[in-house]
């Protein structure tokens, strides 16, 4: 596993800490353990000098030429002198007998009888090492006679060799335990690493992909958790990506083929034109055709930039007090000729009167024109088209249908995304649906599309009134202040 990346923060923190917490642990259990074992090697030193005030109780206490014989007899009779050695001081500080046989060394160092002979207690004890380099475990315990007198001492001195070996041996076991530990916390991170980090190089293997353009890349999900997920999400970002690229290469498609026939329409009339010569008649005609088409060019330009503008946010609208019916009436009018030259019925069910509305009037006219050019164009010959205008709780609402084709329930949640287009045998950019939605909402109103295909397709537009707006809008601090000011006055 190479410690690069997730795996080498992995190893620097986790295992770091892990190992942290396993060495303080081990270090802090040795410790115990050996104070555990020193502890009870001292009780059990500290239990056989206790009995000394037993054994010396009648007799032991009367002179120090009587403690000493009594001492001597203890010593011999030690069950435990295997385990450790004894020896007897007599009144003047002197080893006069060990538990051993041999001559005692006086230049080891003594330092539990001295705290012994100095102490109300009469006890002392000492952990260190002796010349030898031994470490031994001293306790002292010295006699007095009735009238305070020291008349001599007991010491108990027990290795602490073996005890250390045990420590040293118990400590090995932790430091074994431990390394089982880490062996095991790597072992079992090594795959749950890889389970993460295989995962992320295929999907970052599959992003790159997707990244220069290959939007059927997709990421094959093996574990229903957050790596899943993010598969997932990945697969449907693709989805959509491909779904975006297909759209913008069919509006380019539509634009291009858009531009392309006004285009060929006025270099074919200008041509003719030119190798007409003086025929009024054929002039006129070209001309006429020309202009309309530039029109038509025109407008398709104005409708890319207005998509352009509200694509990045700088569509602006110049806010007046309109009359909405005078403009859906003109709109209504642009089209009637066009209607009649395809056989088709433009029906328009005008009211006596609507409530003005707060608007950008070119950019309303401009959602009248897109919406009933596309009831137009979806329309077969000899259907109709609808136009109706009504006032309802503070807004107006226009409702353009018609009997045409209709939208596939598949597309019909989509088609007023931009470049999106149900039927791609029909004219059009595919911007103009997505154009008329921003539009209305910028006037803080909707439009809702309601189809079945074969049957038609309804648009409803809700645009709220100068004086639905004007009441959403005022404030109720200043009358309450003014109510104030009434009441105190």
């Amino acid at each position: 596993m190479k410690a690069t990346g997730i795996t080498k923060r992995w190893l620097f923190n986790s295992l770091g800490v892990i190992l942290f917490i396993l060495i303080t642990l081990i270090i802090t259990l040795s410790f115990v353990i050996r104070g555990y074992v020193y502890n009870g090697i001292q009780t059990a030193l500290s239990g056989r000098s206790a009995e000394l005030t037993n054994v010396f109780a009648d007799y032991g206490r009367k002179s120090p030429r009587e403690f000493s014989t009594a001492a001597r007899n203890y010593v011999e009779n030690f069950p435990s002198k295997e385990s450790m050695e004894l020896m007897v001081f007599n009144s003047n500080g002197k080893i006069i007998i060990t538990s051993t046989g041999f001559a005692p060394d006086e230049t080891q160092p003594m330092p539990d009888y001295s705290q012994a002979k100095n102490s109300d207690s009469g006890y002392g004890t000492w952990t260190g090492k002796l010349t030898s380099g031994e470490k031994v475990v001293a306790v002292t315990r010295v006699m007095r006679n009735n009238d305070g007198s020291l008349v001599g001492g007991i010491r108990y001195v027990v290795s602490l060799e073996e005890a250390d070996k045990q420590v040293t041996l118990l400590s090995g076991a932790l430091i074994l335990a431990g390394l089982l530990i880490i062996l095991f916390v790597i072992v079992s991170s090594y795959y749950f690493m890889n389970s993460i980090i295989t995962p992320i190089k295929e999907i970052g293997a599959t992003a790159k992909r997707i990244a220069q353009g290959d939007f059927k890349a997709r990421i094959e999900k093996s574990n229903d958790d957050e790596i899943g997920q993010l598969c997932d999400n990945i697969n449907d970002m693709a989805d959509e990506l491909g779904a975006a690229e297909k759209m913008k290469n069919d509006f380019i498609s539509s634009v291009s083929h858009e531009l392309r026939t006004p285009l060929t329409a006025i270099k074919g009339w200008a041509e003719t034109m030119q190798a007409g010569g003086d025929d009024k008649e054929t002039f006129d005609r070209g001309m006429g055709i020309i202009i309309r088409e530039s029109e038509r060019l025109s407008g398709i330009v104005e409708e890319l930039l207005d998509f352009s503008r509200m694509q990045s946010g700088r569509m602006t609208l110049t806010m007046d007090k309109i009359d909405i019916l005078a403009e859906l009436g003109e709109a209504v009018y642009m089209f009637s000729e066009r209607a009649n030259a395809e056989h088709k019925f433009l029906i328009y069910e005008e009211p006596s009167m609507l409530s003005p509305v707060l608007g950008d009037i070119n950019r309303l006219r401009q959602v009248f024109v897109n919406i009933i050019d596309n009831a137009l164009k979806y329309t077969d010959e000899g259907g109709t088209i609808s136009v109706s205008a009504t006032e309802l709780n503070g807004y107006i609402c226009v409702v353009i249908s018609d009997n045409g084709c209709g939208i596939p329930a598949e597309h019909l949640p989509n088609v007023k995304k931009k470049f999106y287009k149900a039927n791609q045998t029909i004219r059009g950019s595919g911007i103009g649906l997505a154009l008329a939605d921003e539009i209305m909402v910028l006037h803080s109103g909707s439009l809702d599309i309601e189809s079945h295909e074969n049957v038609g397709t309804a648009v409803t537009i809700l645009i709220p009134t100068l004086k639905h707006l004007e009441t959403k809008q005022q404030p109720s601090e200043p009358v309450n202040e003014e109510r104030n000011s009434e009441n105190n006055g």
